[in-house]
């Protein structure tokens, strides 16, 4: 799993999703630099506007021009089950050409329902594919992690820790320690007291970290 998220960050892949379009940073360094760019429908439309050309875009092409449908053909993958969302379709689609460390960007913002549902998929993807990914907006990331662990940040940043299955739970690092949370609002509104943290479980957790 990834424990930190700088700009000496390596990742195969950033999927863009149809969320708020970033506007940090951190997120354009990676958008720029990443080797391989996969867009969710609609945010294929975005990234080129911000001058961008994507790899892929994946998804039903319901949120897509027929303008772009046509010019960007040849790497238009129309996806049409709808079991899945186009997140979920856009992560199998690099997960099928081998790529584990993905980045997300644009995966919150705009509806309430969606950003809950797409930081949650964080785990899934985690968990049942085998994969490293981090949720980026422009105020923070979310990353899933399993046991015990430890992660870089920065003293007096922010630091939330969402418990999905531990039993046993416990930090160092924080200024708050760290206990088997029932609800995910008790794992919010910790701060790092260094530049290290430990979190000690026997199970799966989601940290969000400021940046």
């Amino acid at each position: 799993m990834i424990k930190k998220l700088n700009e000496s960050t390596l990742f195969d892949a950033v999927i863009v999703a149809n969320g708020s379009f970033p506007t940090s940073q951190l997120a354009w360094h990676f958008l720029k630099n990443c080797p391989y760019i996969c867009c969710c429908d609609g945010a294929g439309a975005t990234l080129i506007e911000h001058g961008l050309k994507p790899h892929a875009i994946i998804g039903d092409g319901d949120s897509l021009p027929q303008a772009l449908k046509e010019q960007y053909k040849d790497i238009l993958h129309v996806v049409e089950e709808q079991e899945d969302n186009d997140l979920t379709k856009a992560t199998l689609h690099c997960k099928s050409l081998g790529f584990k460390r993905i980045l997300y960007v644009g995966a919150t913002g705009k509806r309430e329902d969606h950003t809950l549902g797409n930081i949650s998929l964080m785990m899934r993807y985690f968990k049942e594919f085998d994969l490293e990914p981090v949720c980026l907006s422009d105020y923070g990331y979310f990353v899933p992690a399993q046991n015990t662990c430890s992660f870089e940040t920065k003293a007096g940043k922010a630091v939330s820790i969402f418990n999905f299955s531990c039993t046993q739970l416990q930090s160092e690092g924080l200024k708050w320690s760290l206990y088997p949370t029932s609800e995910w609002w008790q794992g919010t509104l910790n701060k790092a007291t260094n530049n290290m943290i430990t979190i000690r479980s026997n199970g799966f957790y989601m940290l969000y970290f400021e940046i």
